[in-house]
């Protein structure tokens, strides 16, 4: 570990005089990529450095208590602090193991959420219109973006499908592990004998994607244009506005109706076709490697059943590490960081145990 920190240190030096180079700077794409370089080592070698300095003071302190000519109480004081020292040696010890993993590199992009109402008819629909309200309370309260790309409402106020993008720094990093299948056990409001009923919806969280990572080319793609409907304003039902895009040799079919502008409709349906292609690459890609799959908090696979919500109970219970809170109401308010924050840790100690045995 000493020498890979090492080596990060020595490459955020020689990255800090590069980004001071005005040969570089003039070149802004590559100076932006160096500076993002340098900050995410910075992270690290902070913390780097403030191991060093704590494994000094301990040295310091073993040196004063050798020493013969000071005074008994001292000597005491110093052993007291290098047992702090120690604890707090081991803590950034910890830290520096969980910098050093292996980093997503989706972690930084905006996501794309795409919700789908699942079994259960009505109640799914107005279930995933549950989740939809959930994920954009989460996203609000941490200081993102929501952006509606394609919605297809039910007239009781359910919905069947919806595209979101959320725009924000590590928005990737928190909601990648939502992609799966959702259930929900409640009583629905048309159920006269209090009978419960259990429904589901589906979930796929999708990085946003750079033009340098997908290519598609045109004459795989149908594009249709039609009269939007649903909500948008004035002009949304009185122009060919929307966008449908097909997608010919996959069959994906992305449709976007959110801006009275023909061609912002066409661009936004394409950014989220490229997500999906990625997303497909990306699904293919980890699907071949089962040993990756197995150290991870879930697949991210659609049809895996990752958590359930309880009404008459009151508890949210994730699957994926057994953890249940019985916090339902606030949870569908959007206060999710707890279960999202206890599976990034649940995956990096799976990470860390699988790095442990190379």
């Amino acid at each position: 570990m000493l020498e890979r920190l090492n080596f990060i240190e020595n490459k955020y030096d020689e990255l800090s005089i590069k980004i001071s180079d005005p040969s570089i700077m003039s070149n802004q794409k590559e100076w932006q990529k160096l500076c993002k370089e340098h900050s995410d080592l910075g992270i690290v070698v902070n913390k780097y450095k403030e191991y060093k300095k704590t494994i000094e003071d301990i040295e310091d302190n073993k040196e004063m208590i050798q020493d013969g000519s000071l005074d008994p109480e001292l000597k005491e004081l110093a052993s007291e602090e290098i047992k702090e020292l120690e604890i707090l040696k081991n803590k950034y010890e910890e830290e520096l193991r969980i910098l050093l993993l292996p980093k997503d590199p989706n972690d930084d992009k905006n996501v794309y959420v795409e919700i789908r109402a699942g079994a259960g008819g009505e109640e799914a629909a107005l279930f995933a219109n549950n989740l939809t309200r959930m994920y954009a309370r989460y996203a609000e309260t941490h200081g993102c973006r929501v952006e509606t790309i394609s919605i297809n409402p039910t007239d009781l106020g359910g919905i069947k499908e919806i595209v979101m993008m959320i725009k924000g720094t590590g928005a990737y990093s928190k909601l990648k592990y939502e992609s799966g299948v959702h259930r929900v056990q409640r009583v629905p409001d048309t159920e006269s004998s209090g009978r419960i009923h259990t429904s589901t919806a589906t979930v796929a969280i999708m990085p946003e994607v750079d033009d340098v990572e997908i290519e598609i080319s045109a004459n795989d793609l149908r594009i249709d244009v039609f009269r939007a409907s649903g909500h948008g304003g004035q002009c949304v039902n009185t122009t060919d506005s929307a966008v449908r895009i097909t997608h010919l040799p996959t069959g994906i079919v992305v449709s976007c109706q959110d801006e009275k502008s023909q061609l912002k409709n066409k661009e936004k349906a394409l950014n989220v076709l490229k997500a999906r292609l990625f997303e497909k690459a990306e699904s293919e890609r980890s699907a071949s490697i089962a040993e990756d799959r197995k150290s991870q908090v879930g697949t991210g696979d659609r049809s895996e059943r990752i958590r359930t919500y309880n009404y008459p109970q009151g508890r949210v219970t994730d699957h994926r590490i057994g953890l249940t809170l019985y916090k339902l109401d606030s949870f569908l308010d959007g206060a999710i960081d707890e279960v999202i924050n206890a599976l990034i840790t649940e995956d990096q100690a799976k990470k860390m145990e699988a790095m442990g045995k190379q």
